[in-house]
């Protein structure tokens, strides 16, 4: 007869699961590591030669459901079998990825008008470690080709379309066969179109990557990131090992969370997008308006590359007052409705100033030279009933 364990053992171990049906929702696997049934399957698993679970830093279930799912949105429709990664942040993914892929000697270029936290990483990260960064305005062909053949070291294209906050949109295409010509790996943010609005895989971009803290999950509550590669092979032997030792993974409860977020992002975007456009429109005519930028606008000098490479043009938009600095300043701290807030991509309607919040570690003139001047506002328009959001920009613009 089996002696029965003590009661302080009984506290500590976990019961049998008796599991008859599957669960209707993806269950949060909440464990740091994963038990073995033995010392050989262990060792397999290890060593790569049976599929399983190790320890939460190198993969989990939820995890692993969930970057998938990403992988799939981003590859939907192209016939590509990619492979995903959720990492702890936007950030983080892009440091995983580029300390993966590049070289002390190695060389980036990209775009000056850029997310103010890439910009400082590209600087104050991988420029240490002799790994510079190159920019131009990414619209000028030619003269990424005059770079690209110039700095015979640059390894990595990177950029952002429509970009952060300008909203310009660039040929993904055409960067992607410049890029591979000059022996570039091609690294996409689709943070702001999410894969619903494009998908640059099908565009030639070798990597794709998300802040899912924004439109991916939709809500808020989760900060994570992903990274979506074409090559598996790349993303197996390059970039995950650095995701484990660097200690850049996401956690089971984020996962989840963006899980459940992605459920909706088909019907968030259409109302992102419809709001959007009708705001940016409402905001061409006012008269206290000095510029809007917005790719759907005939008027933004990107509307052309927008309109060949997305489906819809966003929820994100910018513009300037004609009362510059102060106009912009007085306009957020009269607003009741939206919210100021540094972040983007969330139901509600939020609005940031970039000079001193998102673009705050730019150099003025590095800022000024791409447009991201001291007085642009930038409006994550959510998907409140349109009306509200007008109102409210309206009267925080006043007369005053």
């Amino acid at each position: 007869m089996k002696k029965q364990i003590g009661f302080g053992s009984l506290c500590v171990q976990s019961p049998e699961e008796k599991r008859y049906t599957n669960p209707h929702q993806l269950p949060i696997y909440a464990t740091s590591s994963f038990a073995f049934d033995s010392i050989e399957q262990g060792m397999d698993i290890f060593l790569g030669k049976q599929p399983g679970h190790i320890y939460s830093r190198f993969g989990n279930p939820t995890i692993d459901v969930v970057a998938e799912k990403v992988a799939q949105l981003e590859a939907h429709d192209s016939g590509l079998k990619c492979s995903g990664l959720l990492t702890s942040s936007g950030m983080s993914a892009i440091s995983t990825l580029l300390l993966g892929l590049l070289k002390s000697g190695d060389g980036i270029l990209t775009q000056g008008n850029l997310y103010g936290g890439t910009t400082a990483l590209f600087r104050d990260v991988l420029q240490p470690l002799q790994i510079n960064c190159f920019t131009t305005g990414l619209e000028n062909l030619n003269e990424v080709e005059s770079i690209l053949r110039k700095q015979g070291n640059i390894r990595l294209l990177y950029y952002e379309t429509p970009a952060n906050p300008t909203l310009d949109c660039f040929d993904m295409a055409a960067l992607a066969e410049l890029g591979h010509k000059y022996n570039c790996s091609v690294v996409a943010d689709n943070t702001f179109a999410t894969p619903y609005l494009q998908q640059p895989l099908k565009h030639g971009a070798d990597f794709v990557i998300h802040s899912t803290t924004k439109y991916l999950n939709g809500h808020g509550n989760s900060t994570a990131g992903a990274i979506v590669g074409r090559d598996k092979d790349l993303m197996g032997k390059a970039v995950l090992p650095k995701l484990k030792l660097l200690g850049t993974n996401c956690n089971s409860w984020d996962a989840w969370l963006l899980h459940n977020g992605l459920k909706t992002l088909e019907i968030r975007m259409e109302r992102h997008c419809q709001n959007a456009r009708k705001l940016a429109k409402w905001l061409e005519k006012h008269p206290e308006v000095e510029k809007v930028n917005y790719p759907g606008l005939e008027t933004h000098p990107s509307h052309p590359v927008a309109k060949k490479q997305m489906k819809d043009f966003g929820g994100m938009l910018s513009f300037e007052l004609k009362g510059g600095l102060e106009a912009g300043k007085r306009f957020m701290n009269r607003l009741r409705f939206c919210t100021l807030t540094p972040t983007l991509g969330d139901v509600d309607t939020l609005v940031l100033h970039p000079a001193s919040m998102s673009h705050v570690s730019v150099p003025r003139e590095a800022r000024l030279q791409y447009g991201i001047t001291d007085g642009l506002v930038r409006i994550s328009t959510g998907i409140e009933n349109i009306e509200d959001i007008i109102a409210d920009v309206e009267q925080a613009i006043g007369s005053e």
